[in-house]
């Protein structure tokens, strides 16, 4: 029997208007997109719950799509992301080029304190088109670059690796998550003794 996590694992989903990041999440909710979309400050997410290695873990897919062109994305929106997920469109270049800035603002948004550690995923969308203006060799490089973030050419259309990809994406939040809880409880506790700061320790015999 798969064991249930109660947290939430958020994955915000980044990259150009028109790259097709909303029809993306629709098809990795399997066309149930008015039914389990909701609304909230601006932007929509939608939950769902993934087996990941006999767990049962719940993400929630947070779609930016509208509010890109504008650069309106806040702050509060990055806060608490456990996996970020660039999309670019294989027949844009320019959709592809400007990963790297939208990879320099999510870093810059979330300010994590150690950059190499917080996941990514890069999903190439419209493959079915076949009308390739990004070469396999670009990709490659970048994702290499940086720290080898795992890449999948995808059709939102046709479903064609769309599971594949935010299932690493989802297990990514989950390693990143626990990582993060891990290295909490590793942090000492500092108490306030005589105006003095003390670390908390454990009495030796």
């Amino acid at each position: 029997m798969a064991l249930k996590s109660n947290r939430i694992h958020k994955i915000l989903v980044l990259g150009d208007s028109g790259v097709g990041k909303s029809t993306l999440i629709k098809s990795y909710f399997n066309e149930r997109f008015t039914n389990s979309y909701q609304a909230t400050i601006g932007v929509d997410f939608c939950t769902k719950h993934v087996n990941i290695n006999d767990r049962i873990v719940r993400v929630q897919i947070w779609d930016t799509a509208g509010m890109e062109r504008f650069l309106s994305i806040t702050t509060s929106m990055f806060r608490g992301t456990d996996c970020c997920v660039l999309v670019y469109d294989v027949s844009s270049s320019s959709s592809f080029t400007n990963l790297e800035m939208w990879h320099s603002e999510f870093l810059k948004q979330v300010n994590p304190m150690d950059t190499a550690r917080i996941p990514f995923v890069v999903i190439g969308n419209k493959a079915d088109l076949g009308q390739y203006n990004v070469s396999a060799e670009s990709v490659r490089n970048w994702c290499q670059l940086n720290n080898n973030i795992p890449h999948f050419e995808v059709s939102a259309n046709d479903g064609r690796r769309v599971e594949d990809a935010f299932k690493i994406a989802a297990k990514l939040a989950l390693d990143y998550a626990e990582e993060q809880v891990q290295f909490a409880a590793d942090i000492p506790t500092v108490l306030e003794v005589d105006g003095r700061s003390a670390k908390k320790h454990c009495a030796c015999n």
